[in-house]
């Protein structure tokens, strides 16, 4: 197994839409503002943010259960950035859809410029032949409010391709989060 480079990801973008919209070199700033960087780096593809949030609230004293998740447990937003309130955390989702091949696993990581300011990015891995758009999750470690940007990068997508093809794919399974599009809550 290994990680493929950029080369093999403006190749994967072009010839079979695996990341779209895409962006094949990296993007540091727009318009002569300086941004969270997006687009393809040397070994990985530097994802962002959408507009849509969902930021977390206790407002209703619910219990947090991955089995029976209360989506009053968030309030919905839209907008060029989110703000996280202290020691709190928000969803989102990216603005690139992705078609992982069947022979390919991909690992997510937040981007430096958020951890150095105290703010987690957590994704779990886009399993061999998974698609959709991306659920991310922004968690907020400090004790002030944190600023997400929309439109700019938030964490890197590694690609590792196999050595050989898997038996059962995240869609021959039927997956529960197959071809997701907007911020989805947990689901069982």
């Amino acid at each position: 197994m290994a990680i493929k480079s950029d080369k093999w990801i403006r190749r994967m973008a072009a010839q079979h839409g695996m990341i779209e919209p895409f962006e094949p070199e990296l993007v540091r700033e727009i318009d002569g503002r300086k941004i969270v960087s997006y687009g393809t780096s040397s070994y990985g593809y530097d994802i962002r943010c959408s507009r849509e949030f969902r930021v977390f609230t206790n407002i209703y004293s619910t219990i947090v259960d991955p089995k029976n998740f209360d989506s009053n447990s968030f309030v919905e937003m839209d907008g060029d950035h989110c703000i996280i309130p202290p020691n709190s955390f928000a969803l989102a989702r990216t603005m690139e859809y992705f078609r992982i091949p069947r022979n390919v696993l991909t690992v997510c990581l937040g981007k430096s410029t958020y951890a150095r300011c105290g703010i987690i990015v957590n994704v779990t891995p886009f399993e061999p032949e998974w698609e959709g758009y991306v659920t991310l999750e922004f968690s907020n470690t400090t004790p002030l409010p944190a600023k997400i940007y929309a439109g700019e990068g938030c964490a890197q997508v590694l690609f590792f391709e196999s050595d050989e093809v898997c038996e059962t794919s995240y869609k021959d399974r039927g997956g529960k989060y197959q071809g997701q599009v907007g911020v989805t809550l947990p689901k069982i």
